[in-house]
């Protein structure tokens, strides 16, 4: 009997230890530190080598792999649907800064996904993508590009039955202590770990990365809302999915946890398995690239003289000898033009009637954004280079700083601090991109106020910015709101009549009397930011374009609300009545004050930002639709074809949102 109770024993001990460390036979939660005797179903290429590593794909082009959790979940629609996981991942490129599509986390209602390579990343084909029948959930990471999902490269999305994403980001993360946002890229090689937490009560989707060595940040990469009732069927499956494109990279999973009725178990990274060596492959391809290479120095040997003289041709600047007085504010071309990869496309961060916006990185990794802006005009330039030279020395936190500038040929290159989240108009309008909530808003208007204040009253010089509006408001890592672009500004000592007669600007901006007298002062910039103001407080341009030829004016409009005592209809829908209602009606009530008729009228930026922090009374608005008033396309048109005889009208004539007559080259 005893010898039987021994062997019993034994034989308990023996299938205990057979079982992994995780909790592969828990259908609500598991944690694998490496996938040995993992309880996983594998598709495709997919494998799971001997130190413990999944691999969804190798080298092979055009083929996938998947890996799935064998037991389905069960996503009662009666209790809750949250859930969280992470997993640490690699994709080792076939050859540096090369390599096919990225993997997706999904949660599917099949394990044989109906999907193909390539830009599917095995989750779809042609004849099912965006169909709401797929019920499926992914979270995409992805270093390649693809136009016909309108995604960008490197980026990390969320994707619902569609490889269109709900929701993308660049891949970054916030790190804690430094505080900002740092970038990474996803098909370095490095293991990175990625959170994945879903709350039913918020309906909220988080999605975090960061590298494999740092802990999570405090802010994820992605913040969605997304009712998963309408797409999680009550049995699920979860797992892994990635694809190959014609250059190929392999995808590792190193290891995963995943919790459905609580927070997910962090990974043991110290456990996980390691990844195998770089291999150093030399197919046929590169034997013919290096052959071309051999051949085309040859040639570049042969034609050394002419080489050299069309590269000093293609980095020719303008420069004569007044400049030298400028010197550390003026950049050579030829760094500019290496910064932005060559002006290429792909680095193209903005766009406007004045020219082309470019991010570049200078040799000391520091971002700048570059503006290439047409100038033919030779009058004048000393004068205006000399005003940029004189902004570039303007220091305010809510202003984005004109580093310098380059001249070359027919065009002016302006350098500017690059801003990381871009310009406001793109989260007030773009439906890719989180709502901005109204206590940001409010922070960015006080922020823009307190720099117009600066450019207006304290600093040496009054600088009149002319071209105030959300497009030209920047964000910077915090989110803080910081007025930008400076190409039209103009400057002039304190205590004397500004000179300029250069009528510029966007329509919906202009002050009235600018077609009448076409002379910019501080309170035509007070006109434009009130504009500004009920642009972010509304959600709404300040001119529409409605059913022809119907055209919805922000001004008059708001007017109309404020005069029929309902001024809190004109708040932006979007923010769902989520913001302080004292400071929603001071922001539109103050919005139609600095759009006052009359400039007498407007306050200055100093009384603005006395009411906007609550330091003075706000004057009662009159109900007299008449002092509100607004320059209308039509109106601008007319005056760009029949100028006051003071102006030098252009020889042709343009009809864009921006408008810019010039005279004496100014």
């Amino acid at each position: 009997m005893a010898i039987v109770l021994r062997s019993l024993h034994l034989m308990m001990i023996l299938y205990i230890s057979n079982i992994p460390l995780s909790f592969a036979q828990d259908e609500s939660q598991f944690i694998y530190n490496g996938f040995n005797q993992a309880n996983l179903y594998l598709d495709g290429i997919a494998e799971i080598r001997p130190n413990g590593l999944l691999q969804l794909t190798n080298i092979s082009n055009q083929e996938l792999g998947r890996a799935f959790y064998q037991i389905p979940i069960k996503f009662s629609m009666i209790s809750s649907l949250s859930f969280s996981t992470n997993f640490v991942f690699a994709m080792v490129p076939q050859e540096p800064k090369l390599g096919g599509h990225g993997i997706a986390f999904t949660i599917s209602p099949s394990r044989s996904l109906n999907g193909v390579a390539s830009q599917f990343l095995g989750l779809s084909n042609f004849s099912n993508i965006g169909l709401n029948s797929n019920h499926i959930l992914a979270i995409e990471l992805d270093p390649v590009r693809s136009l016909e999902f309108e995604d960008i490269r490197n980026h990390v999305g969320i994707d619902v039955n569609d490889l269109k994403s709900l929701e993308l980001a660049p891949a970054v993360y916030y790190s804690n202590e430094e505080r900002r946002n740092i970038s990474l890229e996803l098909i370095s090689g490095n293991p990175m770990q990625l959170w994945i937490d879903y709350d039913e009560a918020e309906k909220l989707l988080n999605v975090t990365l960061a590298p494999i060595s740092t802990p999570k940040p405090n802010w994820p990469l992605l913040s969605t809302p997304i009712n998963l009732s309408q797409i999680v069927l009550e049995s699920m499956y979860v797992g892994f999915s990635a694809s190959t494109g014609v250059v190929a990279c392999d995808h590792y999973i190193l290891g995963w946890s995943f919790n459905k009725s609580g927070q997910a178990q962090s990974l043991d990274i110290s456990s996980l398995p390691k990844l195998p060596p770089r291999r150093k492959r030399k197919d046929k391809r590169i034997v013919v690239i290096r052959a071309l290479l051999i051949v085309v120095m040859v040639v570049l040997i042969t034609i050394t003289g002419a080489t050299y003289y069309l590269r000093r041709k293609k980095y020719e600047e303008v420069r004569e000898d007044w400049e030298s007085e400028y010197g550390t504010h003026r950049f050579s071309y030829k760094s500019l033009y290496k910064a932005t990869k060559g002006f290429k496309a792909r680095e193209i961060i903005g766009e406007g009637g004045f020219g082309k916006v470019y991010k570049g990185t200078l040799p000391s990794n520091e971002q700048i954004a570059v503006k290439r802006v047409s100038h033919d005009s030779q009058q004048g330039m000393k004068e205006f280079v000399a005003e940029i030279v004189s902004m570039g020395r303007l220091r305010h936190r809510n202003l984005v700083r004109l580093l310098g500038y380059c001249r070359r040929r027919g065009e002016l290159l302006l350098i500017y601090d690059y801003m990381p989240h871009g310009s406001l108009d793109r989260f007030l309008y773009s439906n890719g991109r989180r709502h901005l909530n109204w206590l940001q808003r409010f922070r960015i208007l006080r922020g823009v106020a307190s720099g117009l204040l600066y450019l207006h009253e304290e600093w040496e010089q009054i600088v009149i910015h002319r071209d105030i509006k959300a497009s030209n408001v920047l964000l910077d890592a915090e989110m803080n709101g910081r007025l930008g672009d400076f190409g039209l500004a103009r400057l002039y000592d304190h205590d004397t009549n500004s000179q300029t007669t250069h009528v510029a600007g966007t329509i919906g901006y202009l002050a009235p009397e600018l077609t009448r007298t076409g002379r910019a002062t501080t309170y035509t910039d007070v006109y434009a930011f009130g504009a500004f103001m009920l642009e972010v407080a509304c959600g709404r341009r300040p001119t529409e374009q409605m059913e022809m030829p119907e055209e919805l004016v922000l001004v008059d409009w708001v007017f109309e609300c404020w005069s029929k005592g309902d001024i809190l209809r004109a708040s932006d829908p979007r923010l769902e009545g989520n913001y302080v209602v004292e400071e929603m009606v001071l922001v539109l009530k103050l919005g139609l004050l600095c759009s006052h008729v009359n400039p007498a009228a407007r306050p200055s930026m100093r009384r603005v930002m006395q009411f906007l922090d609550c330091d003075a009374d706000l004057p009662n608005i009159p109900y007299d639709s008449s002092s509100f008033g607004r320059v209308t396309s039509s109106e601008t048109l007319d005056f760009l074809w029949s100028p006051p005889s003071s102006f030098v009208q252009p020889s042709n004539p343009s009809m864009s949102s921006t408008v810019s007559i010039l005279k004496d080259g100014c």
